[in-house]
């Protein structure tokens, strides 16, 4: 199920976003971070944390550094201002 998941997130990146200008306010992207949480939390919490990102980026946030923290949340990670170390729970 993961892997079905990422595949559809990576064909997005290959053939639909090429196709608008680049407005991503965070880092990493959007379906990077989506691609992320899914290996990270398994293919429902990490979609699930994925969607809640996609709606936190819009005109009227900051943006900025947000990665995929160690633990299941909805919430932007603030803590972490460097990539975690995924291979450590």
């Amino acid at each position: 199920m993961k892997q079905a998941f990422i595949f559809i997130i990576r064909g997005y990146q290959r053939f639909l976003s090429p196709l608008f200008p680049p407005s991503c306010r965070y880092h990493p992207t959007c379906s990077n971070y989506m691609i992320q949480a899914i290996e990270v939390h398994g293919a429902l919490k990490g979609s699930l944390m994925g969607i809640a990102r996609i709606l936190r980026c819009h005109p009227l946030v900051k943006g900025g550094v947000d990665y995929v923290p160690k633990k299941f949340s909805l919430r932007r990670n603030t803590k972490d201002q460097h990539r975690p170390d995924y291979s450590q729970k």
